[in-house]
C-alpha cells in the first residue's frame, strides 16, 4: 500500500514590526535562516517528496527557496494565510478594541477575532471564515486523494485551520491550536484506509540543538 503522507510547514520569521499585510510579508534574517536549517535537516536525513507546494505570499515563496529541495515548486494561493491586520483593524472599527501591540496582546485578541470572523461580522475585510476553511479542506482531501507525500509551504492560520477542522475545534479551539506554532515547524498527516490521522504537530529538529534554540520563534 502506498504511503500518504501530508507535510505543512509555517514560513519562516516574517517582518515582526509590521503593521498591515504588505510590510508583513517577508522574510526576516532569522526567518531566512531558519529555511535554510530546515532544508539542510530535510536534505540531510534523505527526505523525498512527490510534489511541493506553496502559497503565492512572498514569505511562503522565500522559505521553499530557502529549504534548496530537488522538486518544482507549484504555487497555490488556497494555502495563502488570512489577511490577519485587515481582519484586525475591522474588529477595531467594530468593537474599538485595540490593534494588539504585542504577543500578549494577540493571544488575548485571536479568539475572540476568530469568534467574530466565523459569525460573519468581518466579511467585509475578508473572504468569509467559511470560505476560508472550505479552501484548506479542499486541498487536504485533494493531496490524500492524489497519494504520495506532499509537502506544503504555508502559514499559521492554514495550518492551525487544517488542524481544528481535523479535531472538530471551533474558532477558540483554532486559536489555541494555532498560536504555539513555531515559525518553520513542521505538521505531518498520514493517511491510510481512507482516513486521515494527524501524526505530528509543531516539530522542529533543524532548532532542537542548543546553538539553535535561540532561532525558535512564533511571531
Amino acid at each position: 500500500m502506498m504511503k500518504t503522507e501530508i507535510i505543512l510547514i509555517r514560513h519562516g520569521q516574517a517582518n515582526t514590526g509590521a503593521q498591515d499585510e504588505e510590510s508583513y510579508d517577508r522574510l526576516s534574517d532569522t526567518g531566512h535562516q531558519q529555511a535554510n536549517w530546515l532544508g539542510e535537516y530535510l536534505r540531510g536525513h534523505g527526505e523525498e517528496f512527490d510534489r511541493v507546494i506553496c502559497g503565492s505570499l512572498r514569505r511562503h515563496r522565500e522559505t521553499a527557496s530557502g529549504l534548496d529541495l530537488p522538486h518544482d515548486v507549484a504555487i497555490d494561493p488556497r494555502v495563502n494565510e488570512m489577511r490577519y491586520f485587515d481582519l484586525a483593524h475591522e474588529y477595531h472599527t467594530q468593537t474599538q478594541t485595540p490593534v494588539p501591540n504585542s504577543t500578549e496582546e494577540f493571544a488575548q485578541q485571536i479568539p475572540h477575532l476568530l469568534t467574530a470572523w466565523q459569525s460573519g461580522s468581518l466579511d467585509n475585510a475578508h473572504i468569509s471564515y467559511m470560505d476560508f476553511a472550505q479552501q484548506c479542506a479542499d486541498v487536504m482531501s485533494e493531496l490524500a486523494i492524489q497519494g504520495g507525500r506532499s509537502l506544503i509551504v504555508t502559514s499559521g492560520g492554514v495550518i492551525g485551520m487544517a488542524i481544528a477542522q481535523h479535531l472538530a475545534l471551533g474558532p477558540e479551539g483554532f486559536a489555541r491550536v494555532m498560536l504555539p506554532i513555531h515559525n518553520s515547524s513542521m505538521h505531518r498527516f498520514d493517511v491510510w484506509n481512507g482516513a486521515t490521522h494527524m501524526a505530528g504537530y509543531n516539530a522542529t529538529p533543524h532548532l532542537d540543538g542548543a546553538d539553535r534554540r535561540h532561532a525558535r520563534t512564533n511571531i
